[in-house]
């Protein structure tokens, strides 16, 4: 069944448990069940020890910090408008709604991870946080949620 809280959705729990989610994990968009040590989430009411905007968060972080990212940012533009939204953040609505925002955010993600640290992304494509910018995919995993629903699409990657 579909959940907006991903990490709650079985095979997505089951995956993370198999990909030992233990040291210095970081979540920019950790909502209510990141298993992540370090957790960012717009919502001041989300289990996260930060209540900024990932691409301000990330950028503070120091390079090669990570064992490993969770990445679950809003699937679409309209859904990252609305998270923005929903907690008074209106002003940041246009930045949010620009693929440069999400390009410079999945270049923070990749600076702040260790070589041999992971990422696993999950969205409405297979992008990752890609080969050019040092990644090799190690695992997708489809799932469905039946009818009108999109599937959610997990990629694992390394970094080289």
């Amino acid at each position: 069944m579909p959940n907006r809280w991903t990490f709650t959705i079985k095979p997505v729990a089951e995956l993370l448990s198999q990909e030992n989610i233990v040291g210095e994990w970081y979540d920019p968009f950790a909502g209510f069940n990141s298993p992540a040590k370090y957790r960012n989430d717009l919502n001041p009411e989300a289990n996260a020890q930060y209540n900024e905007d990932a691409l301000v968060w990330m950028s503070s972080l120091p390079d090669s910090c990570a064992d490993g990212v969770l990445y679950d940012p809003p699937y679409s533009f309209r859904q990252a408008s609305e998270c923005y939204k929903s907690v008074g953040r209106e002003n940041f609505t246009a930045t949010v709604t620009s693929k440069k925002y999400w390009a410079d955010l999945k270049k923070e993600v990749a600076r702040i991870t260790k070589p041999g640290g992971k990422v696993i992304c999950f969205g409405w494509n297979t992008m990752g946080i890609g080969k050019t910018r040092g990644f090799k995919m190690t695992r997708v995993l489809i799932v469905p949620h039946g009818g009108s629903m999109n599937d959610t699409l997990v990629t694992v990657e390394m970094k080289h």
